[in-house]
């Protein structure tokens, strides 16, 4: 072979060599940061924001630290009584009414204790949560949540359900109540799924805002020094898990008829004992109580004093306003309430 050929055949080889270099190059720097994104990674999760390194010995007496700590202190004998003016107290404790009522009720109902939560973990969780609430949201926000943990602290202390649900059960739902609407972004669920939101495609349109709370609010658990259930045993912590689910999924109002007529059927077929305690032996009726209790606290402003009434009203409204506004900006059809 001549010398000439084996230099055509040396240059075609090198060519083919840029061809195959060319076609193997690496992805761009957005594509590589989204093959290494954790699947773990979940939207809205901010790292904590507190001291992971809060001393026991410096925790304020109500979980917080404020100025106005005797008329906080005023505020909190109401602890047990239905139409406690959450704003008040969200004013008292510097708008931190979610760590103040769930740190008030833990104590109350010694669950720190009994569940052996370090109380430095407890509260760099609750203020991790807390600042996972917007508070540019009219309605759901931290005030909200810390109303709907305080009516469930009230609903779970009725006479007819006196010694009725273990303290898990009882931990479970006070934790669902605290985390049932946080990083609510102030739209509905219809809203996210007409908009094809990254949300509705995570969720499947199903209970979109309900499994990113719960998302959320097991993910934090994750973070520096928020574990509080750390101390519970394997089979503690996946019952817990599992009840807490059942009752956040269960605050989503396109179930609300279908719970309704479920719970009067069970009412309507249950005995109570002579004491008029209900009898609940079974999981999948204690967590149907369990879960209406919660969905009924979630929606208990009109039963509570006219005045905190009036307020509620005033702020879902300014939030569903907000959203007409923005799906008439959109183009997109009115939603009922929202103009």
């Amino acid at each position: 072979m001549s010398s000439l050929s084996l230099a055509v055949r040396k240059r075609r080889h090198c060519e083919r060599e840029k061809q195959h270099d060319v076609e193997i190059l690496s992805p761009p720097s957005k594509e590589k940061e989204k093959k290494k994104r954790p699947m773990s990674q979940i939207s809205g999760v901010k790292k904590a924001t507190q001291s992971p390194s809060l001393a026991p010995a410096c925790i304020p007496r109500f979980g917080v630290n404020t100025p106005h700590e005797s008329q906080l202190a005023k505020e909190i004998e109401d602890l047990s009584r239905w139409g406690m003016d959450i704003f008040k107290l969200a004013e008292y404790s510097g708008n931190r009414p979610l760590t103040v009522i769930m740190y008030s009720i833990f104590q109350e109902r010694d669950l720190l204790k009994t569940f052996k939560v370090p109380i430095d973990t407890f509260i760099t969780f609750m203020m991790t949560l807390e600042d996972h609430y917007h508070m540019d949201v009219a309605y759901h926000n931290n005030i909200h949540a810390a109303d709907v943990v305080q009516s469930t602290h009230v609903l779970l202390s009725t006479p007819a359900l006196e010694a009725v649900f273990t303290d898990l059960e009882i931990m479970a739902a006070l934790f669902a109540s605290a985390i049932h609407d946080v990083d609510h972004p102030g739209v509905t669920n219809q809203f996210l799924i007409n908009t094809s939101s990254e949300l509705a495609l995570m969720y499947n349109d199903a209970s979109v805002l309900e499994n990113h709370h719960l998302a959320v609010g097991f993910k934090l658990l994750q973070e520096e020094n928020c574990d509080i259930f750390q101390n519970l045993s394997k089979k503690q912590k996946d019952s817990l898990r599992k009840m807490v689910i059942d009752m956040v999924l269960a605050t989503d109002m396109s179930k609300h008829m279908n719970f309704l007529a479920d719970m009067k059927t069970m009412v309507e077929t249950k005995k109570v004992t002579s004491l008029g305690v209900l009898l609940l032996d079974n999981y999948s009726d204690r967590i149907q109580v369990l879960q209406n209790m919660v969905h009924c606290a979630d929606l208990s402003n009109p039963t509570k004093p006219l005045e905190l009434y009036r307020k509620w009203t005033d702020r879902i409204m300014v939030e569903f306003f907000t959203q007409g506004d923005r799906e008439r900006d959109k183009g997109m059809e009115i939603s009922p309430m929202c103009d």
